[in-house]
């Protein structure tokens, strides 16, 4: 696989800002406002290095997963179809949070279908630490990451800290991320990229107005 230009965004090196898991997943589609959008799941591939990245599995489960796709070209193509439509539904019930609005049926009905289909997959298991959740089986399906991530979401969606879930403020950005600061001003989903792009704009009006005075 060719290495992208430099500074281009990719699953590689886009910013993990979200606070969990399904967070940063629903951000891997970004410039929402724009046609058309920053797409970073251009394929199989690019979901297993996301999935690396935020730790849902390992590098071998990762490697056994890809030489599944590659033997299998069309069920991972429906895999990542299928993964590309929870993140749209994570993105319609996370932004109604947001919002204070109902969430989406549809959203909510492809959520819960996945998680339906995950939790017959849950199991307590003994450690040495405790019990602790684990899935029955290792990662063979391509769609197997799709259950982790519904799991990550769930637990969000149903706990005090969705509350915290806010959008950039950044219009043409559009990522989520959970604001866990203690006074909860946290606007941008990085300081370096929209919040510096929203003071380089706001520089620029009160230059033009300035300047308009002047004439």
């Amino acid at each position: 696989m060719n290495n992208p230009p430099s500074g281009v965004r990719t699953v590689a090196n886009m910013a993990l800002v979200g606070g969990r898991p399904a967070v940063d997943f629903v951000n891997t589609l970004s410039d929402r406002t724009v046609d058309p959008p920053r797409e970073l799941l251009n394929s199989f591939d690019d979901l297993l290095v996301w999935a690396v990245r935020v730790e849902l599995f390992g590098k071998s489960e990762a490697r056994r997963l890809a030489a599944s796709a590659r033997e299998h070209p069309r069920k991972a193509a429906e895999a990542l179809a299928h993964a590309r439509a929870l993140r749209e539904a994570l993105f319609g019930l996370f932004t109604a949070q947001i919002e204070r609005r109902n969430p989406p049926a549809h959203a909510l009905a492809v959520l819960n279908g996945i998680l339906e289909e995950g939790l017959q997959k849950r199991r307590l298991e003994s450690t040495d630490h405790g019990l602790c959740w684990t899935w029955a089986e290792k990662p063979s399906r391509l769609d197997w990451i799709l259950w982790p991530l519904a799991w990550s979401a769930a637990e969000l969606l149903s706990s005090s800290e969705v509350a915290r879930l806010k959008e950039c403020g950044q219009d043409d950005c559009r990522w989520i991320f959970l604001d866990l600061s203690k006074n909860r001003s946290r606007r941008w989903c990085t300081m370096e990229e929209c919040g510096n792009r929203a003071k380089a704009r706001r520089h620029y009006a009160r230059g033009r107005e300035a300047r308009n005075e002047k004439r």
